[in-house]
């Protein structure tokens, strides 16, 4: 059983309700059920991570399994409970940049130390270096794996020209696609933290200044910079949900954004003005539809959900899969 978190849960969530959820709903494929948004959402569970410095990037693996790492060089794989099970040697510094992803094998993809790509065994047994890093003048800052495609994403800077670029890579390993500048001919990217991409192809990074979103081949479709009162974005990691909402972890106003995937401001998610909590990463698991939040200052990850399955013939909540056997054993706090 899960309670709320304690002291601030007031400050944690906001109430969804006023969200237009027209248009919204889809059928999940396989059953007959439909996603709905809840008001207001169910806050799960807290846990504390041990042996990293803030919690800058997540990547889920299963429901109760995900990669953490810091601003340093630490990767690590924890549960529920917060206790690291395997870190990684040889990942690259990633101070706020989403270093790794993991694919459907549940193989964690990352960058390590000398900018190549490498694959880690879900076993944990075996690195593969997937990609070389050929082009000493380019380094990938982040690295997505689409589930869609299979391809991998990724956001790249050159120090020298001090330019931005998105490449698609498929899996063979070979580019198939950059992304750099707008049909006027600018640049697109000032400094790509953190990338994903969305349900209808669209390819999403967290820029300097803004959320910026591509077409799947390439065309830019907008540049979100905040909410509509004029108080900036300063945007850390991005997620979708099944929904295709865009999810955005904003340092200035320290909360998670929602926008439509037009770029339309729905709603915050998460906010806790006080800063004890400042919300940096995010991985939502679209298997349980849990959506696991990494703070910035003290190592803390909460999980909750927004988006529950309802019966389309009864209107009756189904559960999640998995959903009983998780909520028996991931501990309350």
């Amino acid at each position: 059983m899960f309670v709320d978190l304690n002291p601030a849960t007031a400050d944690v969530m906001e109430s969804l309700s006023e969200i237009p959820t027209t248009g919204t709903e889809k059928p999940q494929q396989g059953n007959q059920c439909l996603l709905k948004l809840m008001s207001p959402p169910e806050l799960l569970h807290s846990l504390t991570v041990t042996d990293v410095d803030g919690c800058y990037h997540i990547s889920c693996v299963t429901s109760d399994r995900v990669w953490v790492s810091d601003d340093d060089d630490n990767l690590m794989l924890t549960d529920t409970t917060g206790v690291p099970l395997h870190r990684v040697e040889d990942s690259c510094r990633g101070y706020n940049r989403g270093l790794h992803t993991v694919n459907s094998e549940s193989e964690l993809i990352y960058i390590n130390r000398n900018y190549n790509i490498n694959k880690l065994s879900e076993d944990m047994k075996t690195t593969t270096t997937l990609i070389e890093r050929t082009d000493s003048t380019w380094e990938p800052q982040c690295v997505y794996w689409s589930p869609s495609t299979g391809d991998l994403l990724f956001g790249m800077y050159n120090d020298d020209t001090e330019t931005a670029k998105v490449t698609r890579y498929n899996q063979s390993g070979q580019l198939t696609q950059t992304i750099q500048k707008d049909n006027t001919g600018l640049g697109l990217y000032r400094y790509p933290y953190y990338i994903t991409d969305n349900n209808n192809g669209d390819v999403v990074v967290s820029d300097d200044d803004a959320v910026v979103v591509t077409e799947r081949g390439g065309r830019h479709r907008f540049s979100y910079t905040g909410h509509p009162s004029g108080s900036g974005l300063r945007p850390r990691e991005i997620c979708t949900d099944p929904l295709s909402h865009i999810l955005v972890c904003d340092v200035i106003t320290e909360t998670v954004q929602m926008i439509d995937r037009d770029g339309q401001f729905l709603s915050h998610l998460l906010i806790r003005p006080s800063g004890i909590f400042r919300p940096c990463s995010l991985s939502y698991d679209v298997n349980t539809h849990r959506l696991w939040v990494g703070s910035l200052v003290n190592n803390t990850v909460v999980i909750y959900r927004y988006i529950t399955r309802q019966d389309a013939l009864t209107d009756e909540h189904t559960p999640c899969p998995d959903e009983d056997a998780m909520s028996s054993s991931t501990p309350a706090v």
